[in-house]
């Protein structure tokens, strides 16, 4: 009798353990698909909501970028000077090339043009003298332009690349990964003026030397102009991108798709005419047909699963966090819960304001999304400091309009003509006169045209820094629920104390 027993329960054990290995085979998490692969030498396709690599070849092996470059140089100049400022073509700006590299519409010495204008050439035609007229134009040289690129990759968080020039012509000491060009590219598409420009088709330019009736102009990326799928280079919701070519570098190629409310970005480097437009368009397939993307707030019940957090110390009611809506990319046959969730928080640099822990997914180790948790309260405080700033900033301008004399962004002066420069350098006070009579006017404003030129361009800057911080206040107080009209009347009030504190001091 204890043997029939011992063998019914080992049966049933045995019975148990077929049945739940066949269970865990079957709910087993599908792999990562990796069935493409580009001629090119790298390629890298990502997602650039959840930041996921979709697929990676020689991701991390540096190559000449050529005039994919100039996505780089066109974030920079819009990130720091308005599209109505107008260009003037120096010598340098037009001659200082590499030999064989063009000039598109035959642009000559002292011609002017928009920034605007000379933003599309740049990109839809790759005029390298456009790109070294607009880094004049911005940092009053071309060395100083490409110390603000190799900035701005570095708080991107580029860790694999340096710029040289800003055309992408060939230079010893100029060269990209694949994955850095991603980051790159991903951050140039976010902004919407660098969107909009590197996805226009045709563009008129105004009169220049050579062209007095002005020109049309086109774009070269051969998938952006493939009207339809009888095209081979035709990819569905390709939208914007940049070309680049030189001797050494091979053909290189950036292009950004949207298909179904997913947002990819591709990347050639060191790539052949005309596979890497091919190469450009499998990788964009691969990744819309064999990946996802999940919402973090419709998915997640991180939120639901405790009463409160404890973080850096302090302990949070979740009622005073927020789960941002963060986007996970898994593969199709995924589910959302197949990703591996931790909980950081120590938050990288760059952090969002607010933010006091993230939500890290993994898939296979693979990193494939986050999401943020924010202080309600710390959000609005913030929020409110900064109305008061721009408060305060806003009345230090009407002060200084109404008693300094100051550069304004549309009276920037030549920087080839340093005379100039210094008769219409920024803030000069009562009593100046007595100091250039006794220290001698020519050499106040020889040393003056610099300074000038650099004020200027610090005031448009902050001019447009100001624009991005109001969009971003704005878009963070309607994820708050904090009422817009809330904010403006805490802004009156706070030009009204200024105001009043001005007048009782007087």
């Amino acid at each position: 009798m204890r043997d029939l027993t011992r063998r019914i329960t080992g049966f049933l054990i045995s019975f148990i353990m077929i049945v739940h290995m066949g269970a865990m085979t079957s709910y087993a998490k599908p792999d990562w698909p990796a069935d493409t692969g580009v001629m090119a030498e790298a390629g890298i396709v990502v997602d650039m909501d959840s930041g996921a690599v979709l697929f990676g070849q020689q991701i991390h092996v540096p190559f000449p970028p050529a005039s994919i470059a100039k996505l780089l140089t066109a974030l920079v100049v819009v990130e720091n000077v308005s599209l109505d400022e107008t260009v003037t073509f120096s010598n340098d700006a037009i001659y200082n090339v590499e030999s064989g590299s063009g000039n598109k519409l035959a642009l000559e010495e002292g011609d002017t043009l928009s920034v605007e204008e000379c933003l599309h050439l740049l990109l839809l035609q790759s005029s390298n003298q456009c790109a070294n007229a607009l880094a004049e134009h911005v940092a009053g040289s071309r060395e100083g332009f490409v110390e603000m690129m190799n900035q701005r990759i570095a708080q991107i968080g580029c860790g694999e690349s340096h710029f040289a020039n800003p055309s992408g012509l060939n230079d010893d000491n100029q060269y990209v990964s694949a994955y850095d060009m991603a980051l790159i590219a991903v951050e140039a598409f976010k902004n919407e003026t660098v969107l909009k420009i590197s996805s226009t088709k045709q563009y008129r330019i105004s009169q220049t030397t050579n062209n007095p009736e002005g020109a049309n102009i086109s774009m070269e990326h051969r998938i952006l102009m493939a009207q339809d799928s009888s095209s081979e280079y035709y990819c569905q919701g390709a939208v914007a991108g940049k070309t680049g070519y030189t001797s050494i570098a091979g053909n290189t190629l950036v292009t950004y798709a949207e298909r179904d409310g997913r947002k990819l970005v591709s990347v050639i480097l060191k790539g052949s005419q005309p596979q890497y437009y091919l190469d450009g368009k499998t990788i964009l397939n691969f990744g819309f047909s064999s990946f996802k993307n999940e919402s973090v707030y419709n998915s997640e019940t991180f939120m639901q699963e405790q009463s409160e957090l404890e973080i850096q110390g302090k302990t949070y009611p979740m009622s005073q966090l927020r789960l941002e809506d963060g986007l996970v990319t898994i593969p199709a046959g995924a589910e959302f819960f197949d990703a591996e969730r931790a909980f950081v928080t120590e938050l990288p640099d760059g952090a969002p304001a607010g933010a006091v822990a993230m939500l890290q997914y993994t898939y296979n180790d693979r990193k494939v999304g986050s999401a943020y948790l924010y202080d309600i309260e710390l959000e609005a405080r913030l929020a409110a400091e900064e109305a008061s700033r721009e408060a305060a900033e806003a009345s230090g301008e009407n002060q200084e309009e109404e008693g300094e004399i100051s550069i304004e962004p549309d009276e920037t002066p030549d920087e080839t003509d340093p005379g100039q420069q210094g008769s219409q350098g920024r803030g000069f006070r009562p009593g100046v006169k007595t100091i250039l009579a006794a220290v001698g006017i020519t050499g106040i404003l020889a040393a003056g045209g610099g300074a000038g030129f650099m004020m200027a361009r610090r005031k448009r800057q902050e001019r447009i820094r100001r624009e991005e911080r109001r969009e971003r206040r704005r878009k963070r107080l309607a994820e708050i629920g904090y009422k817009e009209e809330d904010f403006e009347e805490l802004v009156r009030r706070r030009r009204e104390n200024t105001a009043d504190t001005k007048n009782s001091q007087k």
